[in-house]
Order: structure tokens, then sequence, then C-alpha cells
């Protein structure tokens, strides 16, 4: 199972593979959330199957602040409500996975900055629980890390960490693998290494979510994103794959571009274009429901072609 690599590429060099591609995203929606007053709801997850029905964890917040909640959906007649009863975890951008049969739900928790005023800080934290109802926080990540994620490799943990800084620099990712989340410690994932040559120092990514594909290898889910002249954001959803056994990995590819999606609000000008990859649903047919936050102002679904079906016939 050889994976390809080549040298790092730039957003604008993906962009330019992502066009010659032509690949079609189609059946775009706007998930329609309510029960949270006026605040935006994005940066969705995938759903997931808790307590024999399909729950979305979003982003709920206000459209001029930084401080949200992440709150547990359900569908009721075409739209998405909050489940009674659910817990409200005060953290941004949602994720979940399945270790070992136990939920995994996560994301990021911003504080005060411990020697900047009127900064703030932030790290990833996970809960576990065998369902929603009982979900208890089991992990703190390292301070200023975002995009920490889990993933059931059978007969390991995989762990994609995101540091910044010294060794990140804007964010790039690292992976490593451990025997069980008993061995998840602070230590283990700043001395994680990092995925060289998939990001110039200019921009940055982070994993946003990992698949086991049927061959072993594992396909991730994320985001790389630059800066343009005038200092707006651009957000694009892209995968590569890891040869967990070997520690190879693949080039980034991009899998959708804002306009492909729906016109919509946006929470600042400079956030325009902005998709943020929450989670990837595998069809049948050789397609993918790519969910995602738009802008940092609403969620939209769309479908893909599979961008894991390449690796997995490797």
């Amino acid at each position: 199972m050889k994976l390809h690599k080549t040298a790092v590429k730039t957003c604008e060099q993906l962009l330019k593979e992502f066009a010659m591609k032509n690949a079609a995203v189609t059946d775009t929606k706007k998930l329609k959330f309510t029960g949270v007053g006026h605040k935006d709801v994005y940066n969705i997850t995938a759903p997931f199957e808790d307590e024999d029905e399909w729950v979305i964890a979003g982003r709920v917040e206000s459209r001029e602040s930084e401080h949200s909640d992440v709150v547990f959906f359900v569908e009721r007649d075409g739209e998405w409500v909050p489940r009674e009863g659910a817990p409200v975890l005060e953290l941004q951008d949602p994720l979940f996975t399945r270790i070992n049969g136990e939920l995994i739900v996560g994301g990021v928790q911003i504080y005060p900055h411990p020697v900047k005023a009127d900064a703030l800080m932030w790290r990833t934290v996970f809960y576990r629980g065998k369902n929603i109802a009982s979900l208890e926080l089991f992990f703190k990540g390292p301070d200023g890390m975002k995009d920490l994620r889990l993933v059931d490799l059978k007969d390991s943990i995989g762990v994609l960490t995101r540091p910044q800084g010294d060794k990140g620099g804007r964010g790039k990712i690292g992976f490593t693998r451990i025997s069980s989340l008993d061995e998840l410690s602070i230590p283990l994932i700043e001395e994680t290494p990092l995925l060289e040559g998939q990001f110039i120092d200019e921009e940055w990514g982070g994993a946003n979510e990992a698949h086991l594909l049927k061959n072993g290898l594992l396909g991730v889910l994320g985001h790389i994103a630059s800066f343009d002249d005038a200092g707006n954001r651009h957000y694009y959803p892209m995968v590569f794959a890891i040869n967990p056994a070997t520690g190879e990995y693949s080039d980034i590819q991009i899998i959708a571009v804002r306009n492909q999606f729906l016109p919509g609000a946006t929470k600042r000008p400079d956030l325009e274009d902005v998709v943020f990859s929450g989670g990837l649903v595998r069809q049948s047919d050789g397609t993918a429901h790519l969910y995602a936050g738009i802008s940092d102002a609403e969620a939209q679904r769309a479908t893909i072609p599979d961008p894991f079906a390449q690796f997995e016939i490797l």
C-alpha cells in the first residue's frame, strides 16, 4: 500500500489541481437549526447515532461573540432542535469518535490567557461515556492546541495533533499511536512528530475527523487555510491518508470550495471564504455527504465523490 507523497503544495497549487478534477459538488442544502434563539449554529459534526437516534453536535454562538456552546441536536420534521435533557458543553467546534465502543465527544475550550490581559487561550478537551447522557470529562490537551483528534485503529489508537508556535508555526498536523486512552498525556502529544511537507509555513491546517479504511489505512478529513494580501481567511476542506503501520502519508487534496455551497451569511467579512469540514458520511454508491460550517455563520451539507475511495483500493 504505497501512498503518493510529493513536495509540499500551497493552497493555490491545490486549488488548481482541484479545478482540473472538475469534481461535482451536488445536492447542497442548508441545515435548519431551531430552538437556540437568534444564535448561529455552525462547525457541526456529521450525524452520529446515540440511543437509536441520529444526533448532530453543533457550535452555537451569537454573531458578535466567540463564546459558544456545543449543543446536541435531533431532527424533528426537517428541523434540527436541541435534544431534550442532553448536556450543553461550553466548547467550540465539536468532535465525536468511538473508541472500543465508547463514545468520545470533545471540542475547543477557551479560557483567559494566563499572561496576556484581555486575551484568550484555548485547548482541546475530551469527554467519554457509553452515550451522550453519561459523558464525563476525561482529558484536557495542551494549552494552545486545537484540532486534537483520536481514532480507533482496532489494534491501537491513532492520535492526530496540531501544535502551533515554535513547533507547528500557524498549525501543522502530527501523528502517533497509543495502546490505550490511559496513555494519553500532554508530554506525549507535545512530542508527537509532525507530518513534514504537508503545509508551507505561511499556511496552516488541522484534522477534523479520521476514518479507518477497509485496508487499514487512515483517511483524514481536515482543513487547509491561508491569508490573502488583504488579511482575509480562506479555509478549504481537504483529505489525505496515513499508513499507521509505516507512518507514510499522502499529499493533501482539496475536496470542495465555498462557491460550490449555497450563498449565505458570514460572521465577518474576512470569513466569507471559509468551509470548515465538520464530518463525512460515506455512502454505498461512491459518494459521501460532507457536513461543514460555512463562513462561521451557518451549516450546510453537500454530496461529493467519496474522497477516501481512492485510498481504499490501494
